[in-house]
C-alpha cells in the first residue's frame, strides 16, 4: 500500500470515528508507523513481537485484563492447597483466613499494603485452577505479586512431588 493509500484510511477513520486530537494522533501514529516497521526489517518485527514475553511466557500464568493471575495443575486440589500454603510461608505473606468452600478453598492472606486473595477450584479429581489476586488500594492490582505466588506455589508442588517420589 503507498503512503497516499495509508493517508486516505488514515483520514476515513479519523472522520468515521469521530475521535478526539490525542485518540487522532495515537491511530495515525498506529497505521503509518506499524507498516513501516513491519516491513523495513524482519529481525525487527518478530523483535517487537517478543517485548514483554519475559517472564510470564516461561510461567503459564494466564491473567484477566484487570489484573487477576490464572493457572490450571495437574495435581488434585488438596496438594495444590498445602503447596499454596507453603509457598505463601516461604514468602512470609500471613494467611488471614483459610476457608473450605464446595468446590476447594479460599485463602485470604496481606503482604504490606496487598491483600491477596486466592481461590483453589477442583475442576477434577486431579486438576486444580488457581486464581491470585494481590489487591492494593482497592482499586489497583499487584499482578508481579500474584504471578509469584503462582510461581512459588509450582515450586512447593515440585518439592511435593520430589518428596513422594523419593519416599517410594
Amino acid at each position: 500500500m503507498t503512503t497516499a493509500a495509508y493517508r486516505r484510511v488514515i483520514a476515513f477513520l479519523l472522520w468515521v470515528t469521530g475521535l478526539g486530537m490525542a485518540a487522532r494522533f495515537a491511530t495515525a501514529f498506529l497505521i503509518v508507523a506499524l507498516p513501516t516497521i513491519v516491513s523495513g526489517c524482519a529481525g525487527a518485527g518478530v523483535a517487537l513481537l517478543g517485548v514483554g514475553a519475559g517472564v510470564t511466557a516461561g510461567t503459564g500464568v494466564d491473567y484477566t485484563l484487570n489484573g487477576i493471575a490464572y493457572k490450571t495443575y495437574t495435581e488434585p486440589a488438596s496438594d495444590v492447597h498445602v503447596a499454596t500454603r507453603n509457598a505463601l510461608k516461604r514468602m512470609s505473606i500471613p494467611i488471614a483466613s483459610d476457608t473450605a468452600t464446595k468446590d476447594g478453598w479460599d485463602i485470604v492472606a496481606n503482604a504490606g499494603d496487598r491483600e491477596i486473595g486466592i481461590e483453589i477450584e477442583r475442576l477434577t479429581p486431579t486438576t486444580t485452577r488457581i486464581r491470585v489476586v494481590a489487591n492494593r488500594e482497592a482499586i489497583f492490582k499487584d499482578r508481579a505479586t500474584a504471578t509469584e505466588i503462582i510461581a512459588q506455589t509450582g515450586d512447593a508442588l515440585d518439592d511435593r512431588i520430589a518428596t513422594k517420589q523419593a519416599k517410594r
